[in-house]
């Protein structure tokens, strides 16, 4: 089995492509045996993701700092609720159970840990892959942002071509597997 860090907000967004979306993926990822290693809440996305895994009979790992158990609403269903001093900490202890990563629509946040983890990659500190789920076109503006810093000299071409990016949940995790079974 392996496990997907998740990043998405805690909101659920205005467009409802953005629930649905985390649910099939949700869905798809206890379907195929996997684990969910998420942010911990219990709303927004994030409630939704971990609701349609367990729902589907997964696994769920959630982590969260103790200065957000009340604010991001902890989901005290989850098979495992790990709590944690601070950001730092929790970024560290998602990264260290997941084999893959993924982010979903999401705030500041969401793109903080999700640049974090692609840094670390790029630094050569994991080898784990990475993508992006571009529902209802979230993520082409930055995407795109991405492409230009390739062009523009800022971005090597083959660290923008380790994201993985996709506009189906299915799609995603399908290349997000077969980089793990080719890295294996």
């Amino acid at each position: 089995m392996s496990r997907f860090c998740v990043y998405l907000g805690s909101r659920e967004g205005r467009d409802p492509q953005h629930l649905e979306a985390a649910e099939r993926l949700g869905e798809a990822l206890a379907r195929r045996g996997h684990g969910l290693v998420y942010g911990g809440a219990r709303v927004g996305l994030m409630g939704r993701l971990a609701d349609a895994v367990m729902a589907a009979g997964g696994e769920v790992i959630g982590v969260m700092p103790d200065h957000l158990v009340e604010r991001e609403q902890a989901h005290h269903g989850l098979n495992e609720l790990v709590r944690v001093r601070n950001m730092h900490e929790r970024k560290a202890s998602m990264a260290a159970r997941a084999d893959a990563f993924i982010a979903l629509p999401g705030g500041i946040g969401t793109l903080e840990e999700f640049f974090e983890a692609w840094t670390w990659q790029y630094l050569g500190l994991h080898d784990k892959p990475i993508g992006v789920l571009d529902t209802a076109g979230f993520y082409a503006p930055l995407l795109t942002f991405l492409d230009s810093t390739v062009e523009q000299g800022f971005l090597n071409g083959r660290t923008r071509a380790e994201l993985i990016d996709a506009t189906d949940p299915v799609e995603l995790l399908d290349v997000l597997e077969d980089r793990l079974d080719r890295d294996a």
